[in-house]
């Protein structure tokens, strides 16, 4: 089997470190929990996997991306980054840049997108006999609609978890490719979109069991009654009510594969995503750049000499 294709969703990580009761301080006592917790992570990620391809996907797009244009609620429920967040965030995306690592964020899309654009150059450009894994690196539930082929994986790096096509299916009873009409359905209160008031996990996973999507469901409303699960009649009414909601929501649950050209991480090869030279001083640079205690300096120092042998700049 082709060595695999790492696509890593910085911010689980990020966000992970920086709401830990655990807080770790610089010397001039500004937190840097988030910025040492991703070098941490990324460092150790390196060193498990010795990832020959690799990129890393940022959120930059919080009330500025297409999906705020489209719903103004839409995770209305989050907030800026603070000035101290924001410069680790910064840092965070050098840190990718000294390790000789691909990162990109956007205003307009979100990391889900930028890693759904990217497993999408890695399929097209291989035939399925020398078809590269696609692992997606994350610990988010919507991105398992990403799960195209059975050796695509979704791997909850922390956790030790790591999930395929299969697993979806038996967790959800419903495949990867059908998880944005379920979130059409049911909603996704962590991201306020808002679904169909009413229908939950049970009665959309045997409405899409039927009917397979919402193109399939919504002509056919008048069957559902004859469906024979607790509440069909129920569901028939409030899907009649809240059609285009539901429709919406699916369009706000669902990953693009962006074609925009104006965006650097539409890639013509995944040769692209190939991991480069480790810029040491500037690796050190960056440490003391960020303040960092001289102890949390050194462990992160010999955690970067025990990566796997790279040509180092």
């Amino acid at each position: 089997m082709a060595s695999p294709v790492y696509l890593v969703d910085a911010s689980i990580y990020i966000f992970q470190a920086h709401f830990s009761p655990q807080q770790i301080w610089s010397r001039r006592s500004e937190d840097r929990s988030a910025f040492v917790g991703f070098t941490r992570f990324l460092l150790r990620f390196l060193q498990v996997t010795g990832a020959g391809k690799l990129a890393v996907a940022f959120d930059e797009s919080l009330f500025s991306g297409f999906r705020h244009q489209l719903y103004a609620d839409y995770k209305s429920n989050r907030v800026l980054p603070d000035d101290n967040l924001a410069l680790q965030l910064n840092a965070c995306a050098r840190l990718c840049r000294v390790l000789g690592i691909a990162a990109w964020g956007s205003r307009q899309y979100e990391a889900d997108d930028i890693i759904g654009t990217l497993s999408a150059c890695v399929r097209r450009e291989q035939s399925a006999d020398s078809a590269e894994p696609v692992v997606i690196v994350t610990r988010d539930k919507d991105l398992v609609q990403l799960l195209f082929r059975d050796t695509d994986q979704l791997w909850d790096f922390h956790g030790g978890v790591r999930r395929h096509r299969q697993d979806i299916f038996q967790q959800y009873g419903i495949w990867p490719e059908q998880f944005p009409c379920f979130l059409g359905l049911t909603g996704d209160s962590i991201d306020c979109i808002p679904g169909v008031p009413g229908i939950g996990p049970v009665a959309a996973r045997h409405l899409l069991q039927h009917f397979t999507d919402l193109d399939t469901l919504f002509p056919q409303l008048a069957s559902v009654p004859g469906l024979g699960f607790r509440g069909a009649k129920r569901c028939q009414a409030l899907l009649a009510e809240h059609q285009q909601q539901a429709l919406l929501s699916r369009q706000l649950a669902t990953i693009v594969s962006s074609e925009d050209a104006a965006e650097g991480f539409v890639v013509d090869h995944s040769d692209a995503l190939r991991v480069g030279r480790i810029d040491a001083a500037g690796f050190l640079s960056l440490l003391a750049d960020m303040a960092l205690a001289d102890a949390e300096v050194q462990r992160l120092q010999t955690m970067l000499h025990a990566l796997p042998d790279r040509e180092a700049a």
